[in-house]
């Protein structure tokens, strides 16, 4: 991969997230991708994958059709589990390495690429943790979403504890260094928990993937997702914002939602993992317009 073509491509994509670039409802991701867990879309040709723990530490990128056009191995990284990705205007892209299923990782990183190839790190703790893991009912440190956003990272945890369905929003400083991430707030979703989030070109709009796996009729497995959208809110406090639900996909096998970003101002993509009988895709979702403000 040319680090130096991403900041072209993110210099455009400020262009083409003014409207919808992709054509297709939906497509399917190439066999490379097996556990989609991140996406970040620069460009109609250029949408970036990462597979969560147990896979390589590697970029794929595709068209807009799924075509695989690159994989890149991301130099002095490991894959722990890599839940999802983001990127900065000027082309540093972000990876999350803080998948924390059993809340008791305390190594929980966010690599940084930039331009030149240079790898550097984040390494950060939460405020709200004090045992590694923590009783379960307070299983509550788990994270696959984030997204940049004015020189911060803004992270939404996914709850494991099984008992609720509450998601905390953090916010760290975009740049190396060691951390303690700051606590901005948290909200109760109605059953569903967090598996990615993105945020709008236009930083009006917010959307938290969140799906809930459960058993119909006690032997149909289903794995409802949804997206939350979160509008209005004051400066960076998203989850104070008024929050619109809109459904995601539902699917009579139990797979896993995880990736999700903008193509336009009011269309998102969410993608699945692989699973023997369903292969990965990824889905176009229409979101509600923006009114616009009343004219005088």
């Amino acid at each position: 991969m040319r680090i130096t073509s991403i900041a072209i491509l993110l210099f455009y994509s400020s262009i083409l997230l003014s409207q919808n670039f992709l054509s297709s409802k939906k497509f399917k991701l190439p066999k490379e991708i097996t556990e989609t867990s991140g996406a970040y879309f620069a460009s109609a040709d250029s949408l970036w994958w990462l597979n969560d723990s147990g896979n390589a530490p590697e970029l794929y990128r595709t068209d807009g059709g799924g075509a695989l056009m690159e994989t890149y191995a991301v130099p002095g990284s490991l894959n722990r589990d890599w839940e999802d990705l983001t990127a900065a205007p000027d082309g540093r892209i972000f990876i999350g390495d803080f998948g924390n299923n059993a809340n008791r990782r305390q190594d929980l990183c966010i690599y940084i690429l930039s331009q030149d190839g240079q790898v550097d790190s984040i390494r950060f703790t939460y405020p709200d943790q004090e045992a590694f893991p923590p009783p379960k009912a307070e299983w509550q440190f788990d994270m696959e979403g984030f997204f940049y956003y004015q020189d911060s990272l803004h992270l939404f945890s996914k709850d494991k504890s099984e008992q609720s369905f509450i998601t905390k929003h953090y916010s760290l400083p975009a740049r190396p260094g060691t951390y303690t991430a700051n606590l901005r707030g948290q909200l109760e979703l109605p059953k569903r928990v967090v598996t990615a989030a993105a945020i709008s070109e236009d930083g009006q709009t917010v959307v938290l993937l969140a799906y809930r796996f459960k058993m119909f009729l006690g032997f149909f497995p289903l794995t409802p997702a949804d997206l939350f959208l979160f509008r209005d809110f004051e400066g960076t406090d998203f989850l104070s914002g008024q929050m619109l639900r809109r459904q995601g996909a539902r699917c009579l096998m139990p797979t896993q939602y995880e990736a999700v970003d903008f193509t336009g101002p009011n269309t998102v993509y969410i993608a699945s993992e692989r699973t023997p009988l369903f292969h990965q895709k990824a889905k176009r979702r229409k979101l509600p317009l923006i009114k616009a403000d009343p004219q005088p």
